[in-house]
């Protein structure tokens, strides 16, 4: 009998996100959309772009699902007069990579049976990680919009996205394997987090969300204004520190 060759899920995670980003033409690596999105062959074309930011390679979602994502995103933090929305922020690519660490392992919470149905209160009580959430709530969202529009939900146009979002927000799509409502305030709870989180992490891409919110990010002090009035400073992602 043979045995089965059973790897850490981690250890993947980890191997394609080096698979994404390692990926060099003519000298130049190619990486976040370029690397991680577009097959070898159409990258070939694009050998004089250098990726500005290696952070923004997919680690875990497919191509398809990046982009239900990024679109899904995008209408629940729109761009609009105050400043860019969840796709150009890259809050996509902040899920992608919560994804596949902790977070969507549920490394860090009880995950053993029994399970019961849970108060409001308590949030999800159920067996399925947050990735495996996320696999079921994307292929869901692809199967609702082709029932009702008869097309992938990144063709609809813009109400028609939110239509197919409100579904789910009221559980007015029948899923049995997971909460649709559920999903819908986990997939708005981390877009907003994506938003405003340090550049670090993926998301807030050149600490957009910040600016809109005159929020300084991580400083390391302001014992050279504390005894001044109010003085605006320029935001500070995490790695701006570990690059001095």
């Amino acid at each position: 009998m043979v045995e089965e060759n059973k790897e850490n899920p981690e250890s993947l995670s980890r191997r394609k996100f080096i698979r994404n980003t390692g990926y060099t033409v003519g000298g130049l690596a190619i990486g976040g959309v370029i690397g991680s999105i577009l097959p070898l062959g159409t990258a070939k074309k694009h050998k004089e772009e250098k990726a500005a930011n290696f952070n923004q390679a997919l680690m875990y979602f497919t191509p398809e699902q990046f982009r239900v994502v990024d679109a899904a995103t995008e209408r629940i933090f729109p761009k609009d007069d105050h400043g860019p929305g969840a796709k150009e922020l890259g809050v996509a690519f902040f899920i992608d990579h919560q994804l596949a660490g902790e977070w969507g392992f549920n490394g860090r919470e009880y995950m053993q049976a029994p399970f019961f149905q849970g108060e409001k209160v308590q949030g999800y009580q159920g067996r399925l990680k947050r990735r495996d959430i996320f696999d079921i709530a994307i292929r869901e969202i692809q199967n609702h919009s082709k029932d009702v529009y008869k097309k992938d939900f990144t063709a609809l146009k813009g109400e028609e996205q939110d239509a197919i979002l409100r579904d789910f927000e009221e559980n007015k799509v029948n899923i049995t394997t997971i909460s649709p409502s559920g999903f819908f305030q986990m997939l708005r709870s981390v877009t907003l987090e994506g938003a405003y989180s340090d550049p670090l992490y993926g998301g807030n891409k050149n600490m957009d969300g910040w600016k809109m919110k005159n929020y300084p990010g991580s400083q390391m002090a302001y014992a050279n204004i504390i005894d001044k009035k109010f003085k605006k400073v320029k935001p500070q992602s995490l790695q701006n520190h570990m690059n001095h």
